[in-house]
């Protein structure tokens, strides 16, 4: 009786150790360990119970947690998505953990996902667009490569790419136009989001060469210098990457 009440005592103790944990690591509340046994060392958790970061309205952060379903068909198709990067690679661009959740939100605007350099995390929404979750996946992680090596990726450089008329807005919310359907139009970018910012417009030519690789044809010279630029880049940071 004695040894079933300390088994017992154990399983009550260890779910609320595991959050605490995973809380000093990350400072995201409510999260439980969905899969730490990745072969490229990625350590994915899941939203138990809604959860809110940040004291600023304009800048709360938001995400809510799923059915098991519909976590466990999402976990497999971002899984495979990730699994594209090397163990590396990963340690090179400092991600180490993927929060899942739905409906996450900053200062209200829904996003595919929100990158945090300094806590090694990237947040992603498992119930995103399912037309662009899988691509989204790479343009929130291209974030993160960008983040921990701005040095590398000039804005200046990357300018002078598109027509001399053309302004990025002023920040990536700062217009409607968050489209992010496929553009064929010649104009140096491969959505109506990537004229937002610059950063948004790496990330997206990113997302675009690593998840359709050689299925998609490049006839746009601006986006043909562009992705040449990237490649450049990450080759830098890991000339063992393979595009």
């Amino acid at each position: 009786m004695i040894l079933f009440r300390a088994i017992l005592l154990f399983f009550i103790l260890i779910t609320p150790l595991k959050a605490n944990t995973i809380y000093n690591l990350i400072k995201i509340p409510n999260l439980e360990v969905y899969n730490i046994d990745s072969k490229n060392g990625l350590r994915y958790l899941y939203a138990t119970k809604p959860f809110r970061l940040g004291v600023n309205i304009k800048k709360n952060i938001n995400c809510y947690n799923s059915d098991k379903k519909t976590l466990d068909l999402n976990y497999r198709i971002i899984k495979k998505n990730l699994d594209r990067y090397s163990l590396s690679f990963l340690k090179k661009i400092n991600l180490k953990y993927i929060v899942l959740c739905e409906n996450l939100s900053i200062a209200g605007i829904n996003t595919a996902g929100i990158p945090n350099n300094k806590t090694r995390t990237l947040i992603l929404d498992i119930k995103f667009n399912e037309n662009y979750l899988e691509r989204a996946i790479h343009h929130e992680l291209f974030h993160i490569i960008n983040d921990n090596y701005k040095e590398l990726f000039n804005d200046n450089d990357w300018k002078n790419f598109n027509k001399k008329d053309f302004e990025y807005s002023d920040c990536s919310t700062c217009n409607d136009n968050w489209n992010l359907d496929q553009l064929n139009d010649g104009s140096g970018f491969f959505t109506e989001y990537a004229k937002s910012t610059i950063s948004e417009d790496m990330a997206e030519v990113f997302s675009h060469l690593i998840f359709y690789q050689d299925e998609i044809s490049i006839r746009d010279p601006i986006i043909k210098k562009k992705i040449l630029f990237i490649k450049k880049i990450i080759l830098k940071i890991d000339d063992t990457f393979n595009f």
